[in-house]
């Protein structure tokens, strides 16, 4: 199931940039690492078609966490204002969430956009706390500020008719993921692997890519005027792991179209690892590291 991972600033300084980041460990290295000191999930899109929830309940049934951070859009509350879908899978992700934190673990939720009414009700609940920001302690020390991300989206966080025209980029978008079953449905039935329809649209799109790069670039200049050492965030369901600078950005994905999380071992180092949504076990997935391109110029985000 894992297949990148990143060590952590206190290791030797002289370590090269090739040595911090391994590639493609086999399935049987992780067959009894089922327990992870701390797992970032986001975008699962409950209430919607594109939601995989198999593969998330797969992941949630095959690890167990001290803490789960949830980082935003576990429920797209935006999608069931149009129209109520809620199979018996999507229960059942929540049920397997709440019966984590009755065993034990500690579950932060830090709701997105699509969730934000859930923003009302912050405050701790038995072991569940709602937070519209955290800042999360690796065991090697390592300071992350965690936040969905839309607050750097000037689309989303706008108002007026610049918030109508997010609503209907989502609509767009819904639409586009409401193609993926089908075509899934052909290439399952050929033997081929799952592909996402939105996805291929959104690396393929250039003002789409430029985005993703400006995104990236002002939530790690962000987290600097918190002075942490990473910040690590959801919201554009794109994966990753990069550096700018002396700031780590994480990006854990989503279960839509990259069907991804984050986790930390007991060391303290960060992983991203993925889920076959055909599968019915999690499965190996490989990943690819971004060299951090230089940082486009943009107005100042502190706030």
């Amino acid at each position: 199931m894992q297949a990148m991972s990143l060590s952590r600033r206190n290791t030797e300084p002289l370590l090269a940039t090739q040595q911090r980041f391994s590639f493609g460990q086999r399935a049987s290295d992780f067959a009894t690492a089922k327990r992870h000191r701390a797992a970032f999930i986001s975008d699962a899109h409950l209430g919607t078609r594109g939601c995989n929830a198999q593969a998330l309940l797969n992941f949630l049934r095959e690890n167990d966490f001290e803490k789960l951070y949830i980082v935003g859009d576990l429920i797209d509350i935006w999608s069931l204002r149009r129209g109520i879908y809620w199979p018996q899978q999507h229960n059942d992700v929540i049920q397997k969430i709440l019966r984590k934190a009755r065993k034990g673990t500690r579950v932060v939720y830090i709701p997105g956009n699509h969730d934000e009414l859930v923003a009302g009700f912050c405050g701790v609940y038995g072991n569940i706390e709602i937070r519209r920001s955290a800042v999360h302690i690796t065991a090697s020390g390592e300071r992350i500020l965690i936040i969905h991300g839309h607050e750097l989206d000037t689309v989303v966080s706008g108002s007026g008719w610049v918030r109508w025209l997010a609503f209907a980029g989502d609509l767009g978008y819904q639409f586009l993921l409401s193609l993926n079953p089908f075509i899934n449905f052909i290439r399952r039935r050929f033997g081929l692997a799952y592909w996402s329809l939105s996805a291929y649209a959104k690396r393929r799109v250039k003002d789409a890519v430029s985005f993703i790069g400006k995104f990236e670039a002002a939530v790690a200049r962000y987290a600097e005027c918190y002075g942490v050492d990473a910040v690590l965030c959801g919201h554009i369901h794109s994966p990753c792991i990069r550096e700018f600078g002396n700031i780590t950005y994480y990006n854990c994905g989503d279960w839509v179209e990259s069907c991804t999380a984050l986790v930390e071992a007991d060391d303290g180092m960060i992983s991203l690892v993925g889920c076959d949504p055909f599968a019915s076990v999690p499965s190996v997935r490989g990943w690819k590291v971004r060299a951090a391109a230089p940082e486009p110029a943009a107005a100042e985000v502190c706030r």
